[in-house]
């Protein structure tokens, strides 16, 4: 059952009507747990017994983590008055190396089978690589394995959860089902966003009444996921999984239109699917993290990050990003470099206040390559995106310095057009690690890209790559729909998004707009009889 079947949508009324109806506010959460056990189900109920497995150990390993704290606070208290400070930091400090161990375990444990699943055969296919390089008498298995869905983005959620209780930022969970519920929220189970435990589990568990605005604003950006992911992202992947299939018969020009047309078709499908989970849960009630604030207007690489995924990159700032970069190992050594002849100087002195959040920058981005796929062309896709942002930290005194002799202001309306140009060139050379099929082939696009355009021959292939004149027409005037909605955001007073701007319009405008809308889903959107539609990109994350 997809996001963009009539099945879901059947299922999601059914839900709501239900939810609704139930007269104890304080139980509808069930409702929601309910279809969200039966929702991922129907993918695959044998799979679900990983998400169990997380949501148990989560639940177990949080009470565990709770119980070491409220004792440690009791033994403190007992001790107040005849324990030193040096015995009661002593004693503090044995607590948290304790919190720390059992916090590491639901660490492993879950990370551990998110590995394994996700990378075991990546890693043996490159440990037998490496010991044919050497003529060693050794093969790794390759194994069978398949990933339940959404098991990165439930596991992400839950470590956060772990983390969140570790830090004692947040009160564990005591009803295992409401844990549950939190790791399973059908909504989001497919591709996210990743959220945090308080933001989004005091939403779940309270009881909403039903509010039409609320129910109108969800059915409107369900509607907007659905033209973005059927009319648009469905119809692009045709032609670039034709170019995929068959990768060596293209030359530069074709390549060079299949990673622009993969920009649109994976922003189409990620925040097209986005769309329709936030759309779909505003309809409970609840309000979940916006994922995408127009990443292609970013006039940095930095930016970008910051406008896409957002959910991704809040997790890895909180959980991976600080603790890197405040570790007691990089501090030591940003204050051994500013000791040294170099760290004296200007340039030496930035450096050695940066580098912490450099190089953390850089592992932060390695992560997120391996988080893509399990590919030595994802880890260059990482490692791309995290030396353009470490480089760019480095080196910031010196484009400060050339912006002032160049008179240049960052308000300048050329300049920061050039700015987004710049960031959107830098975003696709990463995209050519997506569309590549291997590490070896992104490098023979690139190279392709310079040495081999052939207007000529390119028009010729993208012709003949699945879809016709017309549907590249679709796909253009979709993309300009986007284009032009993303402006009129991006220039709206106190971010106010489109859908409250509508109920600012006569009403007859608002149904006409809605009405053109619907009638394009159904006209121009890539589904019916003998087609199956695409998955989405993140489903298998």
């Amino acid at each position: 059952m997809t996001y963009t079947s009539l099945n879901f949508i059947f299922f999601v009324l059914a839900t709501a009507l239900v939810y609704f109806v139930l007269p104890f506010k304080k139980y509808r959460w069930t409702v929601l747990l309910a279809a969200s056990i039966f929702f991922y189900c129907t993918w695959s109920y044998q799979l679900g017994a990983f998400m169990l497995f997380t949501t148990l150990s989560t639940y177990l390993i949080a009470l565990w983590l709770n119980r070491v704290s409220v004792k440690s606070k009791a033994v403190l208290k007992e001790h107040k008055s005849e324990w030193s400070r040096d015995d009661k930091k002593k004693y503090k400090n044995k607590t948290k190396v304790r919190m720390r161990l059992v916090m590491t375990l639901a660490l492993l444990l879950n990370f551990g089978i998110l590995a394994f699943l996700k990378y075991y055969n990546f890693f043996a296919g490159s440990l037998n690589d490496i010991l044919g390089a050497f003529s060693l008498d050794f093969s790794a298995p390759s194994l069978k394995l398949i990933l339940p869905l959404g098991i990165s983005f439930y596991t992400f959620q839950s470590m956060g959860y772990i983390v969140d209780v570790y830090r004692e930022k947040t009160a564990p969970q005591k009803n295992p089902l409401k844990l549950l519920l939190f790791v399973s929220f059908f909504p989001q189970i497919i591709q996210g966003p990743i959220s945090i435990y308080d933001q989004l589990a005091v939403q779940l568990f309270e009881g909403h009444d039903f509010d039409f605005t609320r129910f109108k604003h969800g059915c409107e950006l369900i509607m907007w996921g659905f033209f973005k992911k059927l009319v648009i992202a469905d119809r692009a992947v045709i032609a670039i999984t034709a170019v995929t299939a068959d990768y060596n018969k293209f030359g530069g020009t074709t390549l060079t239109f299949t990673v622009l047309l993969y920009a649109l078709q994976l922003y189409a499908d990620f925040s097209g699917g986005i769309d329709i989970s936030r759309g779909v849960a505003q309809i409970f009630g609840v309000d979940m993290i916006d994922n995408f604030k127009r990443p292609y207007f970013s006039r940095s690489i930095n930016e970008y990050w910051r406008r896409w995924h957002i959910s991704l990159g809040a997790w890895l700032k909180n959980y991976l990003f600080y603790p890197v970069a405040m570790s007691n190992a990089f501090i030591t050594a940003s204050k051994k470099m500013k000791g040294t002849r170099f760290g004296k100087t200007a340039a030496g002195a930035h450096i050695s206040k940066v580098l912490p959040t450099s190089v953390a920058s850089l592992i932060v981005f390695l992560v997120v390559g391996i988080w893509h796929g399990a590919s030595w062309k994802y880890v260059a896709f990482g490692a791309w995106n995290g030396m353009i942002i470490m480089v760019s930290i480095l080196l910031e005194p010196l484009f400060i310095s050339a912006k002032d002799k160049l008179h240049i202001k960052d308000t300048n309306i050329p300049f920061m057009l050039f700015q987004m140009f710049r960031t959107f060139l830098i975003v696709l050379v990463g995209y050519v690690f997506d569309v590549a099929p291997s590490f070896s082939q992104a490098m023979r696009t690139f190279w392709l890209f310079f040495t081999n355009q052939n207007f000529k021959l390119g028009y010729s292939q993208i012709s003949d790559l699945g879809l016709g004149k017309k549907d590249y027409l679709v796909v253009l005037i979709g993309g300009l729909i986007i284009f032009i909605a993303s402006i009129i955001q991006e220039r709206a007073k106190n971010g106010m998004d489109i859908r409250h701007m509508l109920d600012q319009k006569p009403f007859i405008l608002r149904f006409a707009l809605l009405f053109v809308a619907l009638i394009s889903i159904v006209v121009f959107g890539i589904y019916g009889s003998g087609y199956s539609a695409a998955d989405f990109v993140y489903a298998q994350f």
